[in-house]
């Protein structure tokens, strides 16, 4: 009869020890956040990494913000009732929340950069350029503005890349914009968010001139660190400048390629070069009226052939 009863009483100390929410388990209702921590946790458990959770992170942090603020506001109640007892904020879950954070920092930035355009309201008698096709194609501009737009490129302002691309630089264009349309009566407007892959940076722009709508294009440009991100992000928009001008015809010459090779074989020339540092040869092409700049400099492979046989003979 005795065995029986402490039989008894063990089991139920058994069941109470099971019973019992643990520490941490405590800290974590107290939050008022345990939902979407078990929600992180089950996607964490399956997936075995944050970035993957993008949606119970962001979910989980909304939350987090919205319990700071209800305790910031409870604090501020508090502290202005006359003779109230101080009361100390329920315990977060620092380990979380860090957790948290660190994932969204190291969020893949092929979601974006969080910047894109506003949407304005339907009723809004403002044009909403991220959408709309305002004005495109209701008419010709003026044959001044015509004229610019449609002036033969100066030979002069060509220039030649290393791998042979002729092009003009971007300044070019926006000269020749502001002469047809004159400062402020151009823009580029952005008609989506920026997308940064791991190695370039994309976004949609249409041009606009005079409250029209002229061109929409996408402009990329390539990075090699993170640190030349903005960087890639001005290269991006000015490239979008370039291939929105084709529909005006600016430069459209460089997009010919008869004339492309014409020009090449006149004003382009290719040389062997050698890196001052590295001692790399490689061949590039330039201008014909261009000097080579550091930190290349001219290599002749006949002279150094000439050189070596001369140093064999001693």
């Amino acid at each position: 009869m005795t065995s029986t009863t402490e039989a008894k009483k063990e089991n139920k100390l058994q069941a109470e020890e099971n019973d019992e929410v643990d520490e941490w388990d405590k800290r974590i209702f107290s939050t008022g956040c345990s939902d979407e921590q078990s929600s992180l946790n089950d996607c964490y458990f399956d997936k075995k990494d944050w970035r993957a959770c993008k949606k119970e992170v962001r979910a989980a942090r909304l939350r987090f913000t919205e319990v700071f603020q209800a305790q910031q506001a409870r604090a501020a109640t508090t502290a202005t009732a006359p003779n109230a007892p101080a009361q100390q904020p329920p315990p977060a879950s620092d380990r979380i929340h860090r957790a948290a954070e660190e994932a969204i920092n190291t969020e893949d930035l092929t979601a974006g950069l969080s910047d894109k355009p506003i949407v304005l309201d339907e009723r809004s008698r403002q044009v909403d350029w991220a959408r709309s096709f305002h004005g495109l194609s209701t008419e010709a501009f003026s044959k001044e503005a015509a004229e610019a737009l449609l002036a033969p490129i100066q030979l002069d302002d060509i220039e030649v890349k290393p791998d042979g691309i002729v092009y003009l630089p971007e300044i070019k264009y926006r000269r020749i914009l502001n002469k047809a349309f004159g400062p402020g009566g151009w823009g580029l407007a952005p008609r989506g968010e920026t997308i940064v892959t791991a190695k370039a940076v994309t976004r949609e722009y249409a041009l606009v001139a005079l409250g029209r709508l002229v061109s929409v294009a996408r402009g990329e440009q390539d990075y090699f660190s993170p640190e030349g991100i903005p960087t890639a992000v001005e290269g991006c928009k000015s490239n979008a400048l370039m291939r929105c001008c084709k529909d005006l015809g600016v430069a459209s010459e460089l997009w010919d390629p008869r004339f492309i090779r014409k020009f090449i074989a006149e004003y382009a020339k290719e040389v062997w070069v050698e890196h001052q540092q590295t001692q790399k040869r490689r061949k590039i092409w330039m201008r014909k009226d261009d000097q080579i700049r550091y930190p290349f400099k001219l290599y002749t492979p006949s002279s150094q052939g000439s050189t070596r046989q001369n140093n064999s003979k001693y």
